[in-house]
């Protein structure tokens, strides 16, 4: 019964964490107020205040997790409305996804490298830029933890959204092409919401370069896994 009290309090007050963000970032449209980023804060902070420990917390936040899923799933929808463009742009999208799928894993390995980071956290590190799922097999078949991996991917997709507008700004990169290959294989899913927020076609092509970064990190890294380690 304990357990179902947990769970139930920790649903409900995920759900209030999140209505309060989301509030929140209607009145004051920043990165730095966006749902996942607020949420996140608000709900470490109080498990630190509270001494609750994340074990218990995830007896109820489970049942939120397993909705990424169906949420991945959805995607399909705006895939399915923006495939003639998809078709058209085939090529580009494919060349900028490798490109972004290799400067994710030089970007994880090498400044680790230079600073003489222990291998088991490289190998956490480097699926960080996919979906939470992937990078924790990932990373567990390269010597890495799954756990570490999550915190990683974590890193990546709030870092990326939080970001990425001021990155677009600055490059003077205002497509939708570029901005939903450059957020999706470099945020996952995270990045995806947010460039669904932009447009459906934004939304499309991150949902396109998540999916496809997933695949190719999942060849990559365990080959190249031989040479790095």
């Amino acid at each position: 019964m304990n357990d179902w009290l947990i769970a139930i309090a920790a649903i409900a007050g995920t759900a209030l964490v999140y209505g309060f963000g989301r509030y929140l970032y209607k009145r004051y449209p920043q990165p730095f107020t966006l749902p996942i980023v607020t949420g996140t804060l608000v709900i470490v902070i109080f498990l630190v205040l509270t001494g609750v420990s994340y074990s218990t917390y995830m007896t109820g936040g489970q049942w939120i997790e397993h909705l990424l899923g169906p949420a991945v799933v959805a995607l399909a929808l705006p895939l399915y409305k923006q495939r003639d463009m998809l078709k058209k742009y085939f090529f580009p999208l494919t060349a900028a996804i490798l490109v972004g799928v290799m400067a994710g894993v030089i970007t994880g390995y090498y400044p680790a490298r230079w600073l003489h980071i222990d291998d088991m956290l490289i190998a956490s590190a480097l699926p960080k830029s996919v979906t939470t799922p992937v990078a924790m097999d990932v990373s567990d078949s390269i010597g890495g933890t799954p756990s570490l991996a999550v915190v990683f991917v974590m890193v990546a997709g709030i870092g990326g959204v939080i970001t990425a507008p001021y990155l677009f700004k600055w490059c003077g990169i205002h497509h939708e092409l570029p901005r939903g290959i450059a957020i999706g294989t470099a945020s996952h899913a995270i990045g995806t919401a947010k460039a669904l927020e932009n447009s459906e076609r934004e939304g499309a092509v991150s949902s396109v370069a998540m999916t496809f970064s997933a695949l190719l990190i999942s060849v990559i890294v365990p080959s190249l896994a031989v040479f790095l380690f």
